[in-house]
């Protein structure tokens, strides 16, 4: 029997690139990931639970989480700190189940100085017009922002030579069917089982 730990997935991309249709999707379709709880220092909101939307912490904890290593990444937003806890991530995988991490390029960057054997996954828009336009349709952000926004997805598109692979997110279901490929890939992967054949073959 093959005692296999479960593999991190990293899901980045530029904002408005699709990557939180793209993992609720997935989730839907699969139900043998773990998606990656956050932490935070902002305050519990009504009717959510610690442990389930976020872990709690305060924000001297946070700090001395961030002083002894005890997070993959972090950032701070309007005074509150969010952040990816290592334990959390570590011991899931350890219970041998995949986690799922969708988050944004500059935090996929600090995973992947402290976490180098996840699996890094680009999800790239069909053109960047097309991304301007998913940017606009939301609404949500004046046309400065919406430009401030582009020009950081320029910078970030640059980076995709960090990421093991890339996908290009022109329609959500390929997207994810894409994403589904990639993590049954990494199962295959030699070696990532070959320590535990042989392992089997030296208790024969």
């Amino acid at each position: 029997m093959i005692d296999e730990n479960g593999i991190l997935f990293i899901l980045s991309g530029p904002s408005g690139v699709g990557k939180g249709t793209v993992r609720r999707e997935l989730f839907e379709r699969a139900n043998d990931l773990a998606y990656s709880i956050s932490m935070t220092t902002r305050e519990k909101r009504h009717g959510e639970s610690e442990g389930v939307d976020y872990f709690y912490k305060t924000n001297a904890e946070f700090e001395r989480m961030i002083e002894s290593g005890q997070l993959l990444e972090y950032a701070r937003f309007v005074n509150n700190y969010y952040g990816t806890p290592r334990k959390y991530v570590e011991d899931t995988l350890h219970g041998g189940k995949d986690v799922f991490l969708e988050i944004e390029v500059q935090g996929a960057m600090q995973v992947k100085e402290n976490f180098p054997e996840g699996v890094f996954i680009f999800l790239f828009p069909p053109s960047l017009e097309e991304l301007k336009n998913r940017i606009v349709e939301r609404g949500t952000e004046s046309q400065e922002l919406v430009l401030k926004r582009l020009k950081e997805a320029r910078k970030e598109i640059e980076m995709m030579d960090a990421y093991d692979y890339v996908v290009v997110n022109d329609d959500v279901d390929a997207a994810v069917t894409k994403v589904q490929s990639i993590i049954q890939s990494e199962h295959c992967k030699r070696d990532r089982i070959a320590k535990q054949y042989k392992q089997l073959l030296e208790d024969e």
